[in-house]
């Protein structure tokens, strides 16, 4: 945004979702405004740009003069601001839904939906930082071209891109949010495995030892003579795995820490 002498030039970038709405879109629409003319560019025109300004001109009664060109200018503005606000509504309800599956599946597919808006985000602040600086210099300067309606719109403006930046900030901690509920859960879902290992390695790791025993090949071994020796050993194995098992289930070895992930 830039003014000289009785010219004002802006350039704002209109941001949308492309098909796949995990993708941010930006072009750019250029405003020249003089005392009598306004003309609007754009990067990639639309069939019928700006609908609502076009029915409007034509249904106003009296038809609208140069007076009206500064309001104009700040409703094409507003106009493209007021577009981002229902993409962070999308963009928090989609993190809402990530939160919950990082915390009932942790998949890597979450984290990268995370990163993916985590950088839409970074995308939107970057290109609304320069906005934000020109519109308060935009302020402080003398513009012959603009009314009082026109500066308090642009006063107005100033309020809206304040707003974005914040709801940028708060959506960018709710990422931080959901890698930190990924990390946990995955977390959990890692000791619940390591716990399962450990409880199969505890309750095999005296039934190694009594089958290495047996499994030496020793001459004076007298158990390797008796007739139920076999099944002694089977019934010493099972005893001593049933009451490893027992013991563990009452001390809550057995419980899924993970939660439940329906």
């Amino acid at each position: 945004m830039d003014s000289l002498g009785e010219v004002i030039a802006l350039v704002v970038h209109r941001l949308r979702f492309a098909v796949d709405p995990m993708n941010l879109v930006s072009d750019q629409v250029g405003m020249v405004l003089t005392r009598r003319v306004l003309i609007s560019i754009e990067e990639a025109p639309s069939p019928e740009p700006f609908p609502s300004l076009t029915d409007w001109l034509l249904q106003k009664n009296p038809v609208a003069t140069a007076d009206d060109l500064d309001d104009l200018l700040h409703y094409l503005v507003d106009h493209l601001l007021d577009g981002i606000f229902p993409m962070l509504e999308q963009m928090a309800s989609r993190l809402d839904d990530l939160e919950e599956a990082a915390l009932r599946d942790p998949r890597p597919r979450v984290l990268n939906r995370t990163y993916q808006l985590r950088g839409n985000l970074r995308r939107i602040r970057q290109q609304l930082w320069p906005l934000r600086h020109q519109i308060l210099l935009f302020l402080r300067q003398n513009q012959p071209v603009m009314g009082p309606d026109g500066l308090l719109g642009f006063q107005e403006m100033a309020q809206n891109v304040e707003q974005i930046f914040e709801s940028c900030e708060i959506l960018r901690h709710q990422c931080d949010a959901v890698t930190e509920a990924h990390m946990a859960s995955s977390g959990n879902r890692m000791n619940q495995i390591m716990k399962t290992l450990t409880i199969v390695s505890s309750i095999f790791a005296p039934l190694t030892f009594i089958a290495g025993i047996y499994g030496m090949n020793f001459t004076n071994m007298p158990e390797l003579e008796w007739h139920y020796g076999y099944v002694a050993a089977l019934l010493l194995m099972g005893s001593i795995a049933t009451i490893q098992t027992l013991m563990l289930q009452r001390r809550g070895w057995f419980e899924d820490w993970t939660g439940s992930r329906r």
